[in-house]
C-alpha cells in the first residue's frame, strides 16, 4: 500500500486511531439506516394495522347487537317463550359466517414456510 493511500484530502497522513474511528462512525451509521428506518415502517404499518382491527371489530360488534336487538323487539311474538334462545342463536350463527368470511381473506404469503 502506498503512503498516498491513507492520506485525506487535506494532505496530512492518517493515523490508526483516525482509521479504525472513522470505521466505527461508518458502522454505526449503516447500522442506524439499515435498522431504524425500517424498523420506524414497521411500527407505523403495525400501528395502522392494529387501529383497523379494532375499529372494525367494534364495528362488527355493535352490528351484531343491533340485529339481536331488532330479532327480539321488531318480530312480535314469534321469538318468545320457549323460543326465546332463537335470536341468540341467529345471532351467533350470523357472526360465525363473518368470521369465516374474514378468515377466508386471510393467506399464507408464498416467501413465508406453511
Amino acid at each position: 500500500m502506498a503512503d498516498t493511500d491513507l492520506k485525506p484530502r487535506g494532505g496530512k497522513p492518517k493515523g490508526m486511531t483516525d482509521t479504525v474511528n472513522d470505521l466505527v462512525e461508518l458502522l454505526k451509521a449503516y447500522a442506524k439506516q439499515e435498522t431504524v428506518g425500517p424498523l420506524q415502517r414497521l411500527g407505523r404499518y403495525l400501528g395502522f394495522g392494529l387501529a383497523g382491527s379494532v375499529v372494525i371489530a367494534t364495528g362488527c360488534i355493535l352490528l351484531l347487537l343491533g340485529l339481536l336487538r331488532l330479532l327480539q323487539t321488531e318480530t312480535g311474538t314469534t321469538f318468545t317463550g320457549s323460543w326465546s334462545w332463537a335470536p341468540y342463536a341467529i345471532t351467533l350463527a350470523v357472526a360465525l359466517i363473518v368470521a369465516a368470511i374474514f378468515l377466508s381473506f386471510i393467506k399464507p404469503s408464498k416467501g413465508r414456510p406453511k
